[in-house]
């Protein structure tokens, strides 16, 4: 299944339900609030995390939330990256019909596609203690203990953001930070297509994902729940949320080429 912007999702505004009540979970204001959405189309990951950002942005409280996902093929480029750092031409772009685009977040140029973890926390980090800096600390460390319980030792390149392993890059941190509400994350690859990989210089060698690594299946849902896990401890949530899907997405049917 694959998920994308519900049709009563209106741009700009903060959207209740019908009952009036704001999309956050009634139980626990201290807490993590988790969505766990699968393939996601990549302007509805963007929508979504600006609504939950103007939300979470009028409270008071630790509250957070963390949409975790995958998203179809396209290349996205941060502000550290350049139109130099894509290795195909626009005419191969345009025969894999793949989108690229360019972000206002930290962080190089990325392909993302199925087979790599998006983990998107939208988190007050001025109320949880946390600098710029040390938030992107954080991110990556949760990539590199998530990455050690699948046996793939990894560590953060310094002053870039990225997950490397021995033989390349296994991920990137790459975040922006509005009125002290963060946005965008870390990504993992765990099992994308290795054909997708060379599409881009991450700046740190080659591309490689925990299936490489291991020469071995590497099953999504269990990093999923190390990254989750990891996070909500490193932030100190002693209260975790868990839902599937989220009430602005809709499913539907697409299929995702691999061509």
């Amino acid at each position: 299944m694959f998920y994308c912007l519900a049709p009563d999702a209106v741009v700009g505004i903060n959207v209740m339900f019908a009952t009036g009540q704001p999309l956050w979970n009634a139980s626990g204001s201290q807490g993590l609030e988790v969505h766990l959405l699968g393939i996601l189309d990549f302007d509805a990951a963007l929508v979504l995390q600006g609504r939950l950002a103007n939300e979470l942005r009028d409270r008071d409280d630790r509250r957070g939330v963390c949409l975790v996902c995958e998203h179809p093929p396209l290349i996205t480029v941060g502000r550290d990256g350049s139109r130099e750092d894509i290795l195909c031409d626009p005419a191969e772009l345009t025969a894999r019909q793949l989108e690229v685009r360019w972000l206002e977040r930290g962080g190089g140029c990325l392909m993302h596609g199925p087979g790599q973890i998006a983990l998107y926390p939208i988190l007050p980090i001025d109320r949880l203690g946390c600098t710029l800096a040390g938030y992107r600390d954080l991110l990556a460390r949760v990539a590199c203990l998530s990455s050690g319980e699948q046996r793939v030792a990894a560590e953060v390149a310094p002053a870039t953001g990225s997950i490397v392993c021995r033989s390349g890059q296994l991920g990137q941190v790459g975040v922006s930070v509005r009125s002290g509400i963060s946005r965008h994350g870390v990504f993992l690859n765990v099992c994308p297509w290795p054909d997708w990989l060379r599409l881009v210089d991450a700046g740190r060698g080659r591309q490689s994902s925990l299936a490489i690594e291991r020469q071995a299946p590497i099953g999504a849902s269990a990093v999923r729940e190390s990254l989750v896990r990891h996070l909500a401890r490193e932030l100190g949530y002693e209260r975790v949320h868990l839902f599937t899907g989220h009430p602005l997405l809709k499913r539907t049917r697409k299929v995702v080429a691999y061509a």
